[in-house]
């Protein structure tokens, strides 16, 4: 039975009701199932379902559990301030730093840039716009701005609506696990105290393996076999940089720029390959833009050119002084971050920047919560990273931004004025609001979970299946994102629960945790709200279902590769690839 000192303080057990670690377990389970069945049964929007599971885990964790309210209370307050900050903190400044681009027009002249790779193949464009690009957006923005804006690119290509949407779906998976400068691999940390550049080494030995793969699959997708069979040398070298950059930079620089790294790293490579290497492009695959100039050489209108949203004749004015300054905010970004975690000489920027991180011991409820030793839980101390978290660093590399975009557009024809900065930072905030309602309400849903025992009875329970269990770990990853939409949410509610299996059956708990994360990958693709967003971004609303039958065959083949690739990571067969 859970255990009281006293009338305010609480030590969990993973036997609270009836002596039985099953019983538990199963009522443990119950605040999921609300969750669940609230947001996937009964439709409701996802901060609804996440405020009804809440209200159903405090009820467990008095009732069943023996939590005193008051802590239980305490325990979804600190929850709920978690998931303001860092959780959305980060994520609304990366949205913030995105935006900078869109109103200033400089993301008009990255799209551009990526529109005029490829020698007018779609295909190759196709590759880099939803691989790439996507990766980039996915980094910076994530919450599925991918979809929407690459989903729109490829259509203005040329390519038919359900096949463009298809391609952004399955796209929009490798960098999922590093999205929003890495915010699911950051809460996972945060929730189990594994040093979350500890969980960014181990999914860098994980998602990389899809991240090989994927360029040509997107061939496929396409063109079919021809695609594959013509295009297959530019996919394989985008693909493999790509994997490569993941893990390097997953594990040796900045694991939250994992994804901005990669996705310039292939663009780069791909850039240069093509510089000695053209595509047998047919007909039917050159890219509408192409098409155009081929119409105005030819000195007659094309059925390409009836189509097209502009004339290509504009890319003329795209001069090395324009790509440089669309570039600009992404190679910022790299430095800020870079010089923020790796500067040593002189000073320890890194560590000095640590050094003024605010931990707080949560009144009412640190010292009151305790360990089975009797010891007050390190779950209680809320840290308040004010000046190293990385929405700090972006709030800082938008401000530089815009103070560049400002001086030197002068006068020009993309106006960024310090004013309408703060100006989109504020519609930032209000657009994410129900964003930021979903992820407060889950993370105080996770941490009443947690700090109640219900979490570690689940996952005990579940470690009963043995070293078998590491087989189906990503599965719950890919479970929690499909349902919503969210990998951070996956990861808030189950990242605790595969620390405790693994402790318990003797697996490594970091690799679970990691599992889950990437699980979550291959569960975004068929999310309602991902299909969703894809299928308005194609201007093809109600084909949720159509397109729900062309991925999920993919989203689980790629889930059985990675429960195939964590269950021989927990065993000598490729423990080597382990950090």
């Amino acid at each position: 039975m859970a255990t009281r000192i006293s009338a305010v303080t609480f030590t969990p057990a993973t036997d609270a009701i009836a002596g039985s670690l099953t019983a538990s377990a199963l009522v443990g389970l119950a605040p999921l199932l609300t969750f669940f069945v609230l947001l996937a049964g009964f439709k409701l929007k996802a901060w609804y379902s996440g405020l009804g599971a809440l209200v159903a885990a405090l009820i467990v964790a008095i009732i069943g559990f023996d939590m005193p309210a008051p802590l239980a209370g305490l325990s979804a307050l600190q929850g709920i301030t978690f998931g303001l900050f860092p959780v959305m903190w980060i994520v609304i400044t990366a949205i913030w730093f995105y935006e900078l681009t869109v109103v200033s027009g400089r993301f008009e002249d990255l799209r551009r840039i990526f529109n005029s790779i490829g020698h007018g193949d779609m295909r190759i464009q196709a590759m880099l716009i939803a691989f790439c690009f996507g990766g980039m957006l996915e980094a910076l923005a994530g919450f599925g701005a991918p979809v929407a804006i690459t989903g729109a690119m490829l259509v203005t290509l040329g390519m038919p609506a359900l096949r463009a949407a298809v391609t952004v779906l399955i796209a929009n998976t490798a960098p999922v696990a590093f999205g929003a400068m890495a915010i699911p691999i950051t809460t996972a940390g945060a929730l189990t105290d594994i040093p979350a550049t500890e969980i960014a080494a181990v999914v860098g030995r994980q998602t990389p393996v899809l991240a090989l793969f994927v360029p040509l699959l997107l061939l496929f997708l396409v063109d079919g076999r021809r695609g594959v069979r013509q295009a297959w040398p530019i996919a394989l070298v985008t693909g493999t940089t790509f994997a490569l950059a993941q893990f390097w930079c997953s594990s040796h620089f900045s694991y939250e720029l994992t994804d901005v790294v990669a996705s310039l790293a292939g663009l780069t490579a791909a850039v240069l390959m093509l510089q000695v290497w053209k595509p047998r492009t047919p007909e039917d695959q050159l890219s509408r833009t192409r098409t155009d100039v081929i119409a105005v050489q030819a000195g007659k209108e094309g059925p390409g050119a009836a189509r097209a949203p502009q004339r290509p004749v504009a890319d003329e004015s795209l001069t090395t002084s324009r790509v440089v300054m669309a570039l600009f905010p992404y190679l910022l970004v790299i430095t800020v971050f870079g010089i923020a975690k790796l500067w040593t000489v002189g000073v320890d920027l890194p560590e000095r920047l640590a050094a003024t991180d605010v931990e707080i011991e949560w009144p009412g409820l640190y010292g009151n919560l305790l360990t089975g030793g009797g010891d007050a839980s390190s779950s209680a101390v809320y840290t308040f990273s004010w000046l190293s978290s990385p929405g700090t660093l972006l709030l800082l590399s938008g401000a530089i931004v815009t103070l560049v975009y400002a001086r030197r557009d002068s006068g020009g024809m993309f106006p960024l004025t310090v004013r309408r900065a703060v100006a989109t930072f504020g519609t930032t905030v209000v657009r994410m609001k129900l964003a930021i309602a979903t992820v407060a309400t889950v993370l105080g849903l996770s941490y009443v979970m947690n700090q109640s025992g219900q979490t570690v009875a689940i996952g005990t329970w579940l470690a009963g299946t043995g070293t078998i269990f590491a087989l189906f770990s990503p599965i719950l990853g890919w479970l929690g994102t499909a349902v919503t939409g969210s990998d951070t949410s996956a990861n808030a509610l189950f990242a605790r629960l595969q620390q405790a299996a693994g402790q318990t059956a003797g697996i490594d708990p970091t690799l679970l945790v990691a599992a889950n994360t990437s699980g979550g990958v291959v569960g975004k693709l068929i999310s309602p709200q991902n299909l969703t967003i894809a299928a308005t971004a194609v201007d093809q609303p109600g084909s949720e279902s159509v397109l729900l039958r062309k991925v999920i065959g993919y989203s689980v083949a790629m889930l059985v590769i990675l429960c195939v690739l964590v269950y021989l990571q927990s065993t000598p067969v490729l423990s080597w690839m382990l950090p």
